[in-house]
């Protein structure tokens, strides 16, 4: 359980700082898709350990991630 924890918040760290990279390097919409999937990863280890400060700033985040992913395509 505790190695699982783990791994998603680091699979959400690495994610979320390569999309920042992307961000940083002007890549769209790589940057986008990156952000929303360190989001989801935090979200659900957010979930798992109870922690909802988190999970309410990676909802509100992926909201507006997805939001500018959608300004982007249409």
């Amino acid at each position: 359980m505790i190695k699982l924890d783990n791994f998603l918040k680091w699979i959400a760290t690495i994610l979320t700082i390569l999309g920042a990279l992307a961000i940083s390097y002007k890549i769209d919409p790589l940057n986008i898709y990156l952000l929303n999937a360190g989001s989801v990863f935090w979200i659900i280890w957010s979930l798992r350990i109870r922690e909802y400060s988190i999970l309410l700033v990676n909802v509100v985040m992926m909201l507006i991630y997805a939001h500018g992913l959608i300004i982007r395509l249409v």
